[in-house]
C-alpha cells in the first residue's frame, strides 16, 4: 500500500529452551529457496520482554483478516515469496482455527504459546529501525475552491503497469518509463478530490487517507500505483539548503514552513521528491480501521505493521520491543506483518501503523528507534526445519 537501501545479511536466531547455547540459522538473501543447514533451537516465551502482560486484542483481530487471506490459497502454496522458511497456507490453518474461536485473552495467550515457536530475526549491520505511520484525515473539495487547489489524481489513462517501473503509453503507442512528479503536476490529470497542496503531498508521503466534504461525507483516497520513481526526501533538501532547521525536519516542521513560503516555493520543494502517488476513490467503511494494506485487508491500529517483503511473509505475527515517545516510552506489543512501504527495507525494519487523524499522526510522527523483532511461526514449521536438518 505505501509508498532504496542495500539489502542485509539476516539470522533466524532461535535461542535455547534447551540445556546447550544453539548456533544461528542463517536466512539467506532473496531468491534462494529455503534456509541452509545450520544448528538452533526454539526461543522461550519467557524471552520476549513484556509478552506476559502486552495486549494482544489488536494484533488478534488484525490476524484473524489475515487467515481468511490465507484460506484462500493453495494447501501447499507458500505464503511468502520472499520468506520461503514462513511455510504454507496450509501450515498456518490449526493456528488461525485456534485463534478465530478464542476470545478470552488469558485463553488467546496459551493458545498462542501452544500453536507457535517465537523465532528471533538479527539485522548483521546495526540497521534495525522501528517507525510509525498513520492514515491522515484532511478536508477537500470535489471542485477547486479557496486553497483547496491541488488535485488528488486519479490513475491515468497513459499508465501502463509494470511492477516497479511503471511506463508511460505516449500517443505513437511507443512507451518510456513513466515522467517524474513536476512533469506530472505540470500536465495535470482527473482528479478524485482538490486539497491544499501540502495536505496532497503529505496524503502522497503515507500512501493513502481519508477526504472530509463540506457537507459531512468521507472519502477513502486508496493508494493506487506510484510513478516508479525514487523516493527522495524534501526534508533533508530543505535543512541542507537552510530553509528550515534540522529540529524542524518533521512532518509539522514542514507544513508550518509550508505555509509561510510562496506557492512557487512550496511547489520547487515538491518537485525534489519525483516519487508521484496516484489514487482512487474508496467508500470509509469501517471508520475504526484504516486503509487496505498490502496483504489486501484493513489496517489494524497498532496490530498492523509494514515489513520488508524480500525478508517477511506478509500476515505473520511479530513481536517487537522497541521506544517511542508516541508509544509512552519504551514499548512492547503483537503486530502482524500486513503491509509495505518504499523506505522499509531490512530484516529488523518496521513500521507501526497508529491509526487516523491527527493524534495519529502525531504520535507516530515521534517514532524513530532501533528495537528487536521476532516472528512467531507455527510449530509445524519449525519442526520441519529440524527434520530437514536446517536447524538441531
Amino acid at each position: 500500500m505505501r509508498a532504496l537501501h542495500l539489502l542485509l545479511p539476516i539470522l533466524l536466531v532461535l535461542a535455547a529452551c534447551q540445556t546447550t547455547q544453539p548456533a544461528p540459522i542463517v536466512i539467506p538473501q532473496p531468491g534462494t529457496v529455503s534456509p541452509p543447514p545450520s544448528s538452533s533451537g526454539p526461543v522461550s516465551w519467557n524471552e520476549l520482554p513484556g509478552w506476559n502482560t502486552a495486549d494482544l486484542g489488536p494484533a488478534l483481530q488484525a490476524f484473524r483478516r489475515t487467515c481468511d487471506r490465507f484460506q484462500l490459497r493453495a494447501h501447499d502454496a507458500t505464503i511468502g515469496r520472499g520468506a520461503p522458511w514462513a511455510g504454507t497456507a496450509g501450515d498456518w490453518a490449526p493456528a488461525c482455527a485456534a485463534l478465530k474461536a478464542s476470545h478470552d485473552p488469558a485463553r488467546t495467550r496459551a493458545l498462542m504459546e501452544a500453536q507457535f515457536i517465537p523465532l528471533e530475526i538479527i539485522d548483521r549491520e546495526g540497521k534495525e529501525r522501528f517507525t510509525g505511520y498513520f492514515e491522515p484525515m484532511y478536508e477537500a473539495r470535489r471542485t477547486p475552491e479557496g486553497v483547496f487547489t491541488e488535485p488528488v489524481m486519479a490513475l491515468p489513462s497513459d499508465f501502463v503497469a509494470n511492477g516497479d517501473s511503471p511506463l508511460q503509453r505516449l500517443p505513437d503507442g511507443s512507451t518510456r518509463p513513466y515522467p517524474p512528479r513536476a512533469d506530472i503536476t505540470a500536465r495535470g490529470g482527473v482528479a478524485i478530490a482538490y486539497a491544499h497542496p501540502a495536505d496532497v503531498f503529505f496524503l502522497q508521503v503515507q500512501g493513502s487517507g481519508r477526504l472530509t466534504f463540506p457537507d459531512g461525507t468521507t472519502m477513502r483516497a486508496a493508494y493506487a500505483a506510484h510513478n516508479g520513481q525514487p523516493f527522495k526526501s524534501v526534508a533533508n533538501w530543505l535543512i541542507d539548503t537552510g530553509r528550515i532547521t534540522r529540529g524542524e525536519g518533521s512532518m509539522q516542521g514542514i507544513r508550518a514552513w509550508m505555509d509561510r513560503s510562496s506557492a512557487a516555493e512550496v511547489r520547487e520543494a515538491m518537485n525534489i521528491n519525483p516519487r508521484f502517488v496516484f489514487f482512487q476513490a474508496l467508500p470509509e467503511g469501517d471508520p475504526n480501521l484504516g486503509p487496505n494494506g498490502a496483504h489486501n485487508v484493513p489496517l489494524t491500529p497498532f496490530g498492523s505493521m509494514a515489513v520488508d517483503p524480500e525478508f517477511h511473509a506478509l500476515g505473520v505475527p511479530m513481536f517487537v520491543e522497541t521506544t517511542a515517545p508516541g508509544l509512552g516510552g519504551k514499548w512492547s506489543g503483537l503486530l502482524v506483518s500486513q503491509d509495505t512501504g518504499g523506505a522499509i527495507k531490512g530484516p529488523v525494519r518496521g513500521d507501526i501503523y497508529f491509526g487516523t487523524g491527527v493524534d495519529a499522526g502525531n504520535r507516530a510522527g515521534t517514532m524513530n528507534a532501533k528495537g528487536r523483532l521476532w516472528v512467531l511461526l507455527p510449530r509445524a514449521v519449525v519442526d520441519r526445519m529440524f527434520r530437514d536438518g536446517l536447524i538441531s
